[in-house]
């Protein structure tokens, strides 16, 4: 009986992407809506050595295996998709959005790309509608201390979750500061083409366009976990 090559059943380069010890950590984190960026040198790395027999095998999937222009890489669901999907919050995609602005704001090159939780609350409160945030996490919210308080604590619960996405590096194990990467350009496709990114994101927040849907477990009961949330899971 004669055995099978293993060009017969996949291409060997695809079968050298299965059998590298990186790929089921990589796999796992693609798969729960983690955005893969070059600050995550041996990851990115791979998936661009492997990036043509990866996208063949995700496809099997239906979910598509992206490298958007900034150079990050992440897993686009079909309407088909085999994966379980999740979409984010309202107050989670304004965040995502408040982060893009940020990043093309010349404050990320004065501050060496860092950011404190509180600049992002600052700007979250001066480019967005107060009371509609504050309806976001209180539909009955009356603009009470108490209520800037809890949106406090629940923009701190998005920011830990797009963390989670690696849209953002917490520094070390101080969660009031982070690094904001290029993979926040999800939250604002429509400013690669723009005269003026700026005024273009800033449209984008103000108007609250544009949700993208996630892979990754349903996550409808997360942000109600704890009040700690926005606190750093340590950094690997």
């Amino acid at each position: 009986m004669s055995s099978i090559n293993i060009e017969q059943v996949m291409p060997v380069k695809l079968a050298m992407a299965l059998a590298n010890p990186l790929f089921p950590a990589l796999d796992s984190q693609l798969r729960a809506g983690r955005h893969i960026g070059i600050e995550e040198l041996d990851n990115h790395a791979f998936l661009m050595d492997y990036q043509e027999y990866l996208e063949e095998f995700y496809l099997r999937y239906n979910v598509e295996l992206i490298r958007a222009p900034e150079g990050f890489f992440y897993l686009r669901p079909r309407s088909t998709t085999l994966i379980a999907r999740s979409v984010l919050s309202e107050l989670d995609m304004m965040v995502g959005k408040v982060l893009c602005w940020l990043y093309l704001s010349p404050e990320r090159l004065a501050n060496e790309g860092i950011f404190t939780q509180q600049e992002l609350y600052d700007e979250l409160l001066t480019l967005a509608d107060e009371s509609k945030l504050l309806k976001l996490v209180n539909q009955r919210s009356t603009g009470s201390d108490l209520d800037r308080q809890k949106l406090h604590e629940k923009m701190r619960a998005s920011l830990s979750r797009l963390r989670r996405l690696g849209m953002v590096w917490f520094m070390g194990h101080d969660s009031s500061k982070f690094r904001i990467t290029e993979s926040v350009f999800r939250f604002g496709a429509d400013v690669r083409s723009g005269d003026d990114p700026r005024e273009a994101q800033l449209r984008m927040i103000r108007d609250g366009e544009a949700m993208f849907t996630e892979s990754g477990q349903a996550r409808q009961n997360e942000e109600e976990q704890g009040n700690d949330a926005g606190q750093a899971e340590e950094e690997e």
